[in-house]
Order: structure tokens, then sequence, then C-alpha cells
């Protein structure tokens, strides 16, 4: 069970209010679209920050984990963008350090009452540890139903392929580093295309994330990946923004 003495009482409380207050938060949010016909799928909340020396999401959330309120912190982002996406399909991206306290498990969390489905995102950008006590937390959160999990950042710094195997996720993001030119190198489109055929025999959908031009975009078509997600479809916004599709036609 999480350590429910970590980051859940006064300490943690006065932590988050000496870094950031709700005042200072806010959300936009990103469509994630199918390859195929640019259906929305979900839109991605993504937290922003009025201060200067914060406005860097990782920057922020790794100050949090520092003063000991990351928990904190991602349920109040939660609180913020979980209303304004009301009937939509809506991905969270939550630190693997709140994996560690109890805030996801609390039923008042925001993910509980939204009236669509949940996808959490946890990064593979930086590293996952008390991997069972993780497991644990995440597994108690999905069988609450309407939650589903996400291995954000496949391909960055500290991935581990056996995370799919181990954490089931039923959707995987595949970093910028692997989407970015993709369309001039075949060495990549074959990589892109071996990582999704391992995804989908595990059961995951997968989402492109950074699809910044149509190149890109013609050359992720052909490698079977399932989403995408960029600014070619649409930056991140509040109030939705909506889709913008490419002009390339599918040949039948």
């Amino acid at each position: 069970m999480p350590h429910s003495g970590v980051g859940s009482g006064r300490d943690s409380y006065l932590a988050l209010q000496g870094l950031v207050t709700a005042d200072e938060l806010s959300v936009v949010f990103q469509p994630i679209v199918s390859m195929e016909d640019g259906e929305l799928f979900a839109y991605e909340a993504l937290a922003r920050c009025a201060r200067a020396k914060l406005k860097s999401p990782p920057v922020l959330f790794e100050r949090a984990v520092s003063a000991g309120c990351v928990g904190r912190l991602g349920r109040m982002v939660r609180e913020i963008a979980i209303p304004l996406a009301a009937g939509k399909p809506l991905f969270l991206n939550v630190h693997p350090q709140e994996l560690q306290e109890p805030w996801l498990i609390r039923p008042d969390d925001p993910i509980y009452a939204h009236d669509d489905e949940i996808f959490l995102e946890i990064t593979e950008s930086v590293p996952l540890t008390h991997f069972e006590l993780c497991r644990h937390v995440l597994k108690e959160v999905r069988v609450r139903g309407g939650v589903h999990l996400v291995v954000d950042d496949l391909g960055a710094g500290y991935s581990n392929l056996k995370r799919i195997i181990d954490l089931e996720p039923r959707v995987v993001k595949l970093d910028r580093e692997l989407i970015v030119n993709v369309h001039q190198s075949s060495r990549q489109q074959r990589l892109v295309a071996s990582v999704v055929r391992l995804c989908t025999d595990l059961n995951a959908l997968v989402v492109a994330e950074g699809i910044e031009t149509n190149d890109e975009f013609s050359a992720l078509c052909d490698t079977g990946v399932h989403y995408g997600q960029g600014f070619l479809f649409a930056k991140p916004e509040y109030p939705l923004p909506a889709v913008s599709w490419p002009a390339r036609a599918h040949a039948p």
C-alpha cells in the first residue's frame, strides 16, 4: 500500500503553497486523433504555470518532488483539468513519484467523478522506483473502472520495453525522438513499425507524439501507428481546440 504519510500531511500542504498556488496554474488541451481519418480519440491535459521559473512542466514537477508535494500538485492539476473536459476522454500526466503517495487512490480524487474515460500517463523519461508499490497503486486505480494506463515517452531516457509486459498499458505513446524526421530514415520507419507491432501484439494502442509536418505524418501512416498527436493537428489550447486534418489523401 502507498505510504499514507508521504506527501499527504501539513508539511506537503505548506510546501505546495510555497511553490505554487492554484491561481498560478492553468491547463490547456491537445487532441489525440485517429491516423486513419482524424477522428478525435481523446484530449491530453497539459499543465501551465504563470511563474516564469516554473513555466516548464517538467521543472515544475521536479521542484514539487524535491519539496515533497508532488502528490498534492498532481491533485491540484486534476481539479483544474477535469471539469474543463467534461464529456471527453482525457489523458492526464502522472509523475511516477505520485504513485508512492495516496492521492490517486482516494475515492474523492477527481478522476473518479469524470463522465468519460480517463487515461493516466506514466512517463518513461524519469525512473520508476518502488516498482511493485507503483504497480499495486495502478492496479487499484484501474479496477474502479473507466481508468486506463498509458506508458508515455517510450523511447526516452529510461525506457524499458518490459514495462509494457509488467504494467499492461492500454496505450503506449512514442517519444518525439522516434518521430522527428521519421520520413528521412527508412530504418527509423522500420523501428517505429516494429514497436507498433510489438505493442499491438500485447494489446496496447500506439500514439505517435509530436507530429509537426505532413511528411512525418505520411511516413507514420505507413508504420501502423493508431493515433497521432502534435502541432500538425492542433496546438495545446483552451477552450478545447478543433482538429486540423492534413491534406494527405489515403489511397485505397
